[in-house]
């Protein structure tokens, strides 16, 4: 399917996957915004997709901030293709015996809480035409809950993706299509929120963010009839047991 008339929302889209994911759909066309909390990184972004690229700031743990930006795209864009939910954090202290309550709050608020905010206010943009795309950026934490994601981050991407099997259940009979992405291993900027930030060498034998845009694009282009509930992809070294 040709991107070139749709319109599309990436939310964490001033660096990392959603930033590849934002360059990705430009690139093919589509009129994008991508949102994110610090309006320098967005410009950023824009920067590189030559001006083309649409910016407003979120911050995806409040509602309000949340409605504001899906206001803004309505009366800006009208009608919304593509929702991606790319927003996420993490923390260094994130074992059971580590874990501080506040942190455990913060990644529930914006891995969980962030993506459900995102999708109340972007779905009565898509109801209307009967179409519609929510591609969700989990990760390998929200099929395994290894110790290297932490007990926060991996309850929060569990949660993410049973909003988004949840959601597509419900939303099927209005044309709209949630896909669940688990990635593994990407050499983004959260990875320094490690207790122990990998090395140069390991960093360069992982996924890197165009390698997820590459994907969601794929998904994106689907005609709207096929619906990919969920992909995972990791880097070949690392262990999905």
């Amino acid at each position: 399917m040709e991107l070139s008339k749709q319109n599309a929302v990436v939310v964490g889209g001033g660096s990392g996957m959603g930033e590849a994911i934002a360059l990705g759909l430009a690139a093919e066309g589509a009129t994008v915004v991508v949102a994110g909390r610090r309006q320098a990184k967005l410009d950023e972004v824009a920067t590189q997709a030559d001006g083309t690229l649409l910016t407003h700031t979120v911050d995806v743990s409040d509602r309000d901030s949340v409605k504001t930006l899906f206001d803004w795209v309505s009366k800006r864009l009208g009608q919304l293709h593509l929702l991606v939910n790319c927003a996420g954090a993490n923390v260094p202290k994130r074992s059971m015996s580590e874990l501080a309550p506040n942190d455990w709050d913060k990644l529930m608020a914006i891995n969980a809480t962030g993506a459900f905010n995102c999708m109340h206010y972007a779905l009565p943009l898509m109801r209307p035409h009967k179409t519609g795309l929510v591609i969700n950026i989990s990760s390998t934490s929200g099929k395994r809950a290894a110790p290297l994601g932490g007990v926060a981050y991996n309850a929060s991407k569990f949660a993410m993706a049973a909003l988004g099997t949840s959601a597509n259940e419900d939303e099927r009979e209005n044309g709209i299509r949630v896909t669940t992405i688990f990635p593994g291993e990407v050499d983004t900027p959260i990875l320094s929120k490690r207790p122990v930030p990998p090395s140069a060498e390991h960093r360069a034998k992982i996924l890197k963010p165009g390698d997820i845009a590459d994907i969601a694009v794929a998904i994106a282009k689907l005609p709207p009839l096929a619906h990919v509930p969920e992909l995972v992809i990791k880097p070949i070294g690392q262990s999905f047991i």
